[in-house]
């Protein structure tokens, strides 16, 4: 009798209400800044590149294989460059082999690329990778971000870039017919920029052409938008690409993501500032804003994701914080109940302490079991790289 009176006043914790476990990918160097995915090795799992921002270097991680994912991931430093912002694999030569593109801001200020060996046995072999500026790229802006892109349909996968502070702009590298000679990159600018957080590829008129949305956290030309691809001919004759405004631009909206959180059959467009995660909704040919604000108890908004989360049926938001100090929480999710219009969501225990400064949220299923977990880095109190398991997909 005691203990069912135990239970019905303290009954146990549900996944709703604990922190999810966090594993370590890897925590040896400082300042992880980023992750980006690809399956490097055609082994079917996605694997991870980072750059690593006060370590001055940047490092590949293999997926470790169904039932290693919980430990340390092997890793090459495929490169040793300082303050890289962002590290994302692509194949820009076309030999089979994903190389890794680093943007650097600080004193850098420059574009790498790692140069991929062609034998998959030899990835995990640091000497067998070589790294080479971009001339076009070279301390002449703080670099932010860099998108693999096909712009003009010819010599393989060119590269969106964006950056920061003085000089910044949104342009793309053309790739040369010889990837190689690095010499022949050449620079186009699309338009000036105050602080790019998001680049992402995406068709947003339904024309057959990929386009850029964008997300500017600072200066006059802030705000989430999108640039419409001109046409492969027209590119290749500097016509403009066209800009698209979707709002924010009274906010410093950080990252963004593209996810259908309705439910309605159309993709939204999800931004997230100091405060709240504001949510865009194209309906009668207009993006309509809708503000959800951050719950008590985290930090400053960082990065959005939406997906479902606990299996439902209904799609949930995910999102990281910074300034996660003393006891503010530095990642959680929110769920709705009747509607996600609703203007109170409930929110749910992600991350506990420790966790100061988280960066994008990568939604991924790491360990198989049909749900998708939470790939992020952290770069204060030294977290590294890891991925947050989620609980629901054993629970259901």
């Amino acid at each position: 009798m005691k203990l069912l009176i135990l239970l019905f006043f303290f009954p146990p914790l549900n996944a709703a209400e604990q922190p999810w476990q966090r594993h370590t990918i890897d925590n040896s160097s400082k300042g992880a800044d980023g992750i980006r995915l690809a399956d490097i090795n055609g082994d079917g799992l996605m694997d991870i590149a980072t750059g690593w921002e006060e370590g001055n270097l940047v490092r590949a991680y293999l997926h470790p294989g169904r039932g290693k994912e919980k430990q340390t991931w092997p890793a090459v430093t495929v490169g040793n460059v300082a303050s890289p912002e962002d590290a994302v694999f692509a194949d820009l030569d076309g030999d089979g082999a994903f190389d890794v593109i680093s943007s650097c801001e600080g004193r850098t200020k420059s574009i790498f690329i790692h140069w991929a060996p062609q034998e998959k046995p030899s990835l995990l072999q640091a000497d067998k990778w070589t790294t080479k500026v971009i001339p076009a790229t070279a301390k002449s802006q703080s670099w932010m971000y860099a998108l693999p892109f096909n712009v003009d349909g010819q010599h393989g996968l060119d590269l969106i870039v964006g950056s920061k502070g003085w000089n910044g702009s949104i342009g793309w590298l053309e790739n040369p017919q010889n990837s190689r000679n690095l010499s022949e990159w050449k620079f186009h600018k699309i338009q000036e920029a105050g602080w790019i957080m998001s680049l992402i590829s995406t068709d947003m008129n339904q024309d057959g052409l990929m386009d850029v949305l964008v997300s500017d956290r600072r200066g006059p030309k802030r705000g989430i938008y999108w640039l419409q691809h001109p046409g492969k001919n027209a590119v290749k004759e500097g016509a403009e690409w066209i800009r698209h405004d979707i709002g924010a631009a009274d906010r410093e909206i950080k990252f963004i993501a593209l996810g259908d959180l309705d439910q309605d059959g159309k993709d939204d467009v999800i931004g997230i500032d100091k405060t709240a995660i504001v949510w865009f909704r194209f309906q009668n040919k207009k993006w309509n804003e809708h503000v959800i604000p951050l719950p008590d108890g985290v930090g400053g908004g960082k990065s959005p994701a939406v997906f479902d989360v606990d299996l439902d049926g209904k799609n949930d938001l995910v999102f990281s914080c910074e300034g996660a100090n003393g006891p503010l929480s530095g990642m959680r999710w929110l769920s709705w109940r009747n509607s996600p219009f609703d203007k109170e969501w409930q929110s749910h225990k992600i991350a506990g302490e420790p966790g100061l400064k988280y960066d994008r949220v990568v939604p991924y299923d790491v360990d198989g079991d049909g749900d998708l977990d939470v790939l992020c880095c952290e770069e204060r109190d030294q977290l590294g790289v890891f991925w947050y398991e989620n609980p629901f997909g054993d629970s259901k």
